[in-house]
């Protein structure tokens, strides 16, 4: 069984809660939205066609307990339940970060599902399933990608949603890097007294906003 594979790296988780541990990415190919602010473009096309056995041994040789299977959008591939399901009974511990425009019940929830929602600035906001707030566990995390006071805006209603459907462990809200500043999001997060996560790109503070594999 094979999946589509953009690249295997091994760095400092940049997101999340998780952020600062030390995670093994690997990076799924494909996409089936087209962000406005991608980041990751370059994962629409550039495919290895890798055997799960060869990937499960490659993230093994990192020595690292934390693995996280990325895109792209890992659920476009109907491989990658099964991937996800191998590396938990491997005794990695597993984040999924998804796009939420796919069903995520089928990835298993002893899995940590790190799932955007789309915001208008996006130009992919239609494509968000929010019937996927209910399928979300205590342990998954949820994030707003925002570019403008009108994203801030959105999100602030979903939240509401969220409130009512969804049990997660923290809702993100990470300014578009270089789009809007963080002490502004941070600003209009302190002035609403909203219970989220000011969330920033730490492998980009790092190694900066063009460095692949880190």
């Amino acid at each position: 069984m094979t999946l589509k594979v953009n690249e295997i790296f091994y760095s400092i988780q940049g997101e999340s809660t998780y952020a600062g541990r030390p995670c093994v990415f690997v990076r799924l190919a494909g996409c089936n939205l087209r962000c406005s602010y991608c980041d990751t473009e370059y994962a629409y096309n550039h495919v290895e066609d890798l055997e799960i056995d060869y990937i499960i041994n490659r993230v093994a040789s990192y020595r690292c307990p934390l693995v996280e299977v990325t895109g792209g959008e890992p659920l476009i591939q109907e491989e990658t339940p099964v991937f996800v399901r191998r590396l938990l009974e491997t005794g990695f511990e597993v984040l999924v970060e998804t796009n939420g425009t796919r069903n995520i019940s089928r990835i298993d929830d002893r899995s940590v599902k790190i799932m955007d929602i789309k915001c208008p600035s996006s130009g992919e906001e239609d494509k968000n399933d929010l019937g996927n707030l209910s399928r979300l566990t205590d342990k998954d995390e949820i994030k707003f990608v925002i570019g403008t006071r009108g994203d801030y805006a959105f999100a602030k209603k979903v939240l509401d949603l969220i409130e009512k459907y969804a049990s997660v462990n923290t809702v993100h809200f990470s300014p578009v890097f270089r789009r809007l500043e963080p002490k502004v999001l941070a600003k209009w997060i302190m002035e609403d007294h909203l219970n989220v996560r000011l969330h920033l790109q730490l492998h980009k503070i790092i190694w900066g906003a063009q460095q692949r594999g880190v």
